[in-house]
């Protein structure tokens, strides 16, 4: 089925409308071609998206909705979703490169993550807490009022629903500012949210640069929370911005996971967790398992394995259902990829596999990299410390349980772990004392809507996801009611 681009048009407080801003050229980087280029969002059309949003989130119709009545509104966007799950898995692939595997895969998570939030909002109660007096005590939360999220260019529409689902459920209004290098599948978000109903100027899509954009929907004196998933240095910037005006702020920034492997795992089963945790998404995930430690006394055995095992992996274009390893997103970022590997080279490190562009037909003109395993570094070397975010593996030794558990917080980043061993014991010793957000044991890049997700350290604050992935984008309320009828004896009156 041949498949059309959106026209270029912002939704702009729910309405559609040429942006005034800055080119922004949407290229399809397995192939080195361009999709199509429109104009982003400028300053004049965030600030008409506020005043719309502000008008809509406040308007009755929407602020007074009870809880049933808004759920439905999620119900009918996840149930549009995946109603066109192979044009919106198209259209990610050519914004990303992604293989259609994993585009659908995303999709349906999107889908998943607006029918759970729906399901959480119908099930979420407020609490009648225990009274301490004559009167009683209530619990109640209401909307923060309008939400900026912002995402990465990744796996776009899978965050946009992470973060857009949530809100809206929690009674907001939100403002989309999807990454310049993935913008198309958000517009198209838009599109299936308007069919879906929802009211108007509740959600927007702006696409454009953090400084002309971003930084405007942070310090915009009406937007009462940013959720940002990104770089951390960004983070960072736009946590001082939150804290000057104290405002919440989510933040799931970058990551060096850890993964280690123990003499008594499952070999096999081990090889092939950390070929999927590091080098599926062609390594351009926050959560791969970019570190590998290894015991000691399995090393040179498992690498060997664990190298013939990368060497057999199928790269090609996007669209084959062979490919494992896909194109990257842009052929800038391969050659910031392609810096760090220099730089490993220069800290002493080996390649051991990869560390190259493919050859080979239909290959030349994409934004390839080989998947990459590096062995000779030492933990403190910048490759062992810094994201690539690529297809870039450091293989390192360890001796012992609190040997592996020191490297591996020996790092300003705490997003992921992922723990090989059969003795569930100390699996459970080591994920407890391993500093990140999440742990997988005997597996990695599991995901569940149900579970919270975050990181540590400058992985971020915050968590998305499960029950309370709603309460984050409310107010919580106390009110006292007073059953004695009496007046308050310190004033004597009457």
């Amino acid at each position: 089925m041949t498949h059309s681009f959106p026209n270029g048009h912002l939704f702009v407080g729910g309405e559609w409308q040429a942006g005034t801003g800055a080119e922004i050229v949407s290229v399809f980087a397995a192939e080195g071609t361009e999709n199509m280029a429109f104009k982003g969002a400028s300053r004049e059309d965030v600030l008409t998206a506020i005043d719309r949003a502000k008008a809509a989130q406040s308007d009755p119709a929407w602020r007074d909705l009870k809880p049933h009545e808004r759920a439905t509104y999620l119900y009918r966007i996840s149930e549009a979703i995946a109603a066109e799950v192979d044009r919106l898995s198209w259209l990610q692939s050519r914004d990303t490169s992604k293989t259609r595997t994993e585009a659908r895969a995303l999709v349906a998570s999107a889908a998943a993550t607006f029918r759970y939030f729906g399901a959480v909002l119908e099930t979420s109660d407020d609490l009648m807490t225990a009274s301490r007096g004559d009167y009683q005590t209530y619990s109640v939360h209401d909307p923060i009022g309008l939400v900026a999220a912002i995402t990465p260019w990744n796996s776009p529409i899978a965050s946009d629903a992470q973060k857009a689902a949530p809100a809206l459920a929690a009674g907001n209004a939100v403002l989309l500012k999807p990454a310049s290098w993935s913008p198309i599948i958000s517009l198209e978000l838009a599109r299936i949210i308007e069919q879906a109903g929802l009211p108007k100027g509740l959600f927007s899509v702006l696409p454009g640069s953090g400084r002309d954009v971003g930084n405007l929907l942070v310090e915009h004196p009406e937007i009462g929370k940013v959720s940002f998933t990104g770089g951390t240095s960004t983070g960072r910037h736009l946590a001082h911005v939150a804290a000057e005006k104290l405002m919440p702020i989510s933040l799931e920034l970058g990551g060096k996971s850890p993964t280690i492997v123990f003499e008594d795992c499952d070999e096999d089963q081990a090889i092939a967790g950390v070929l999927f945790g590091i080098f599926s998404s062609t390594g351009q995930s926050c959560i791969a398992g970019s570190r590998l430690f290894v015991q000691r006394s399995i090393f040179d055995r498992f690498v060997a394995k664990l190298v013939q095992a990368t060497k057999a992996l199928k790269i090609g274009h996007p669209f084959d259902a062979d490919t494992q390893v896909s194109s990257m997103v842009h052929a800038d970022h391969r050659e910031a990829v392609e810096g760090y590997v220099q730089q490993a080279l220069d800290e002493g490190g080996e390649i051991l596999t990869g560390g190259a562009r493919p050859e080979g037909v239909g290959l030349d003109d994409g934004a390839y990299y080989r998947p990459t395993i590096i062995a000779g570094l030492d933990n403190s070397a910048r490759t062992c410390r810094e994201e690539i975010f690529g297809p870039v593996l450091v293989v390192l030794p360890f001796d012992d349980e609190d040997d592996v558990i020191a490297m591996s917080n020996d790092n300003d980043y705490g997003l992921a772990c992922g723990i090989w061993s059969r003795d569930h014991r100390k699996c459970w010793r080591v994920a407890r004392a391993i500093r990140a957000g999440t742990v997988w044991v005997n597996t990695y890049k599991q995901f569940s809507i149900t579970t919270p997700f975050g990181g540590d350290g400058a992985s971020g604050m915050g968590r998305e996801k499960g029950r309370a992935g709603l309460r984050a984008y409310q107010r919580q309320k106390s009110i006292y009611e007073d059953h004695s009828g009496a007046p308050l004896g310190w004033a004597r009156w009457p």
